[in-house]
This record gives C-alpha cells, sequence and structure tokens, in this order.
C-alpha cells in the first residue's frame, strides 16, 4: 500500500470515528424526559386533567347567586279606537306605542336537598379521576418508551454480534485464499467462504434495516422529527430483586386502573346522594331592580314610568313524580353495586397479571445466567476452532458451525436480558411505580 492510500484510509477512519461521536448518546432518562414533555397522547391527558380541576368551583355546584341584566324593549304601530263607558269613541290611525323594561335580577338557591355539596365533593372525585387518567396514559407512554428503548439496546447488541462474525468470516476468507493460492485448499473451500461472508453481509443489513425502523419508532413516542439520529447505551440493566408481594401492595396503592374504579364508586354513591335531594324542598331567594317606562298615542294616559326593588322566595317540594323518585334511587343504588363488582373483578384481573408477569420475569432471569454461560462456552469454542482452522485441522463446516453458533448465542443472551427487562417494565407499570 502506498503513502497515498495509507492518508486515504486514515483520513477515512477518522471521519467515520468523528461520525460516530457526533450522534447523540440518547440515555433512558433523557428519553423518558422528552416524552414527558412531548408526546401527544400525554400533552392531551394533562390538559383533560386541567379541565377536571378548573371545573371543581362552587359556583358550578351552583352555590353561588347568579344575577342577570335583561332590556326589553317593544314598539308598535297600530290603527286603534277606543269606546269609553259614555258611549264616546276615540280612534287613531298609526298610533305609537311603545314600552321600555330593564334591570337587574338576582337568584340564590338557599338549600336544595345538600344537593350543592354532593356536586361539589362528586366534582372533586372527577378530577381524581382525570388524575388517575393521566397517571394511567404517562404509566403506559413511558413503558412503551422503556420497551422501545431497549429494543434498540437488544438491536445494537445484535449489530456488533454481526459485525463481529463478518470479521471472522473476512479472515476465513483470506485464509482459504491464502490456502488455495498454496495449493493447500480447493477452490470449492474459497467459494463456500464467500457465499458464507455474502450471507452475513446481508443479515447485517436486514439488522441495519431493523436498527433504523426502531429508531424511527422511538422518535414516534418521542413526538420528534423521525430523522433525529441518536445512539443509545450499550447494556441492560435488569431489575432482579422484584418481589411478587411487594409489587401487589404497591398495585393496591398505586394502580391507576383500579384508582379509578375506586373513585367511580365514590361517584356513584354521590350521585345517589344527589338523587336523594330532591325528596327535600327546594328554597330560592330572588330580587331585582327594575326601571320600565310605556308610551301610548291613544288612551288615558300618554306616558308612564316606574322603577324600584322587588324581592321574595320560591319554595318547592316534590310530592308525587310518577314514582320516579324512587326508580331513579333504585337505579343509582344498583351503579354502586356494579361499581364493587368492577373493582372486585379489576382486583383478580390485576392479581392475575401480576403473578403471570412475575413467573414470566423469573424465567427471563435464568435465562439470562444460562444465556451468559452459553456465550461464553461459545466464544472459547469459536477460538479454539479458529486456531485449529488456522492449522488446517478441522473442516470449513465445523468452523461455520461454531462461528454460527457464537452469534446464535449473542442473540440468545441479548434477547434474554431484552425479555428480562420487558417484564421488569410490565411488573413495575402493573404496580405504578415506573420511575419517572
Amino acid at each position: 500500500m502506498n503513502i497515498k492510500n495509507i492518508y486515504g484510509t486514515l483520513a477515512l477512519l477518522f471521519l467515520c470515528i468523528f461520525q460516530a461521536d457526533a450522534q447523540e448518546t440518547l440515555s433512558i432518562e433523557e428519553a423518558m424526559k422528552i416524552a414527558l414533555e412531548n408526546n401527544f397522547e400525554i400533552k392531551i391527558a394533562k390538559n383533560n386533567s386541567v379541565i377536571s380541576e378548573t371545573n371543581v368551583t362552587v359556583g358550578n355546584s351552583g352555590m353561588l347567586p347568579t344575577v342577570t341584566a335583561s332590556v326589553v324593549d317593544n314598539n308598535s304601530i297600530m290603527n286603534s279606537s277606543q269606546t269609553r263607558q259614555d258611549g264616546s269613541t276615540t280612534s287613531l290611525d298609526n298610533a305609537k306605542n311603545n314600552s321600555l323594561t330593564y334591570g337587574v335580577s338576582l337568584g340564590w338557591t338557599v338549600f336544595d336537598g345538600m344537593r350543592m355539596f354532593a356536586r361539589l365533593d362528586q366534582l372533586k372525585e372527577l378530577q381524581k379521576l382525570g388524575d388517575a387518567e393521566l397517571k394511567r396514559t404517562i404509566l403506559l407512554k413511558i413503558g412503551q418508551v422503556n420497551s422501545a428503548y431497549y429494543d434498540l439496546v437488544q438491536q445494537q447488541q445484535q449489530l456488533a454480534a454481526l459485525d463481529t462474525t463478518i470479521v471472522i468470516s473476512k479472515q476465513r476468507l483470506e485464509l482459504a485464499q491464502n490456502r488455495f493460492t498454496i495449493g493447500k485448499a480447493s477452490k470449492l473451500e474459497v467459494l463456500n467462504a464467500q457465499v458464507d461472508l455474502n450471507s452475513d453481509q446481508v443479515a447485517l443489513l436486514r439488522q441495519k434495516e431493523s436498527y433504523a425502523n426502531a429508531k424511527i419508532l422511538l422518535n414516534q413516542y418521542l413526538a420528534r422529527d423521525p430523522k433525529i439520529d441518536f445512539k443509545v447505551t450499550d447494556e441492560v440493566k435488569v431489575d432482579n430483586k422484584l418481589v411478587l408481594v411487594d409489587l401487589m401492595e404497591l398495585a393496591q396503592k398505586q394502580n391507576p386502573a383500579l384508582e379509578a374504579q375506586i373513585i367511580n364508586k365514590r361517584i356513584a354513591e354521590l350521585q345517589l346522594k344527589q338523587v336523594k335531594s330532591t325528596r327535600y324542598p327546594t328554597l330560592r331567594l330572588t330580587t331585582g331592580y327594575n326601571f320600565s317606562e310605556s308610551q301610548s298615542s291613544l288612551g288615558f294616559t300618554s306616558e308612564t314610568s316606574s322603577r324600584g326593588l322587588n324581592y321574595g322566595f320560591n319554595a318547592s317540594m316534590n310530592i308525587f313524580d310518577g314514582f320516579n323518585q324512587h326508580r331513579n334511587e333504585k337505579v343509582a343504588k344498583l351503579q354502586i353495586e356494579n361499581t364493587k363488582i368492577v373493582i372486585e373483578q379489576q382486583n383478580l384481573i390485576l392479581n392475575t397479571q401480576l403473578s403471570t408477569a412475575f413467573q414470566t420475569y423469573l424465567t427471563n432471569l435464568e435465562l439470562i445466567d444460562l444465556e451468559e454461560d452459553n456465550e461464553a462456552i461459545a466464544k472459547q469454542n469459536l477460538e479454539i476452532t479458529l486456531d485449529k482452522f488456522r492449522i488446517g485441522t478441522i473442516t470449513t463446516i465445523d468452523f461455520r458451525t461454531a462461528q454460527l453458533n457464537y452469534v446464535n448465542a449473542k442473540v440468545r443472551y441479548s434477547n434474554a436480558q431484552y425479555e428480562a427487562k420487558l417484564s421488569e417494565i410490565a411488573l413495575k407499570e402493573l404496580a405504578g411505580n415506573i420511575n419517572f
């Protein structure tokens, strides 16, 4: 190789290193932070939670008075005639009449069977329900981000494994060509080595495609440009100290689906209170200050005006409404019963999901240890096989088998780590305990 080629190779190498360093290394903490800020579903859930919080006011529950301003202006042009008691008659064509009334009125319900207080409590519970839905959405999306992130780590590890096998395949092809040149191997050995190298390169291209698509998916979860390039960490850290009993206790307190059902039961109980409130009388105070003016072209009075304060109250009570009160209360009680059943069902589903996911988690932890040992054995076997292949004491088939066994062992070890991480994420999501 001449000096020009050496400089060209070094320049290409430094360019590749620079490009690799220029890529952003995205940590899982940074990914979750971006998702919390950008993810569309989380943004919508946050807005819905703010809506529920905004609705919690004493005015929305009906506790405050209402003040109304009104203006009424009536005008008419008519042909009118009047006959008085003494028999005289007066008539006028196109007689103009107008009246103007304006003022301010106030109404205040001071008692409605405590319905307004139950309504305020219900609004507060609806706010809690919105918060639970926000938490459920965050847990779901953060779980997706974690899964997509560690899938990328797995894909990256598999890329490294394929890179390694291509290096080995190139060494094998070079050895086969050298042996063929000195007459110690046939052309068939060279062709077989070339075919296997081509197969490895095809597998690498497929893996690069999967890796690129996995990046695009993670960018989608982070709600950012799919063309943004980045790297991820090289290892998967699995929490191997989870305890099923602890997870079940946490789930009873923090699982958003169960929390939502408990809130729904409280909402149904408050709805029953509101239904029962109609058994009691309703008392409403009213007052106002009005101005009134009227003009008439024909009649005893051509113009009148008045102004002043009016006040009073009205009270009403349901005596009989076709047994609707009884029916509404019965329906409300059945709705409470349904919420109790749903809570029991959700508890059973949650415990079943936790138990199943925990068993999968334990299996995957054992597989990590087993596949780690398998990878170490396969690596040692490949090193011995490579040495023997160099001196020509084993066949190319035996070498290829050892090579594929090593690659498959690395892929299985990577898959075992990934599956164990997915199990950990699923358990923490059910327990409502993903850290973010």
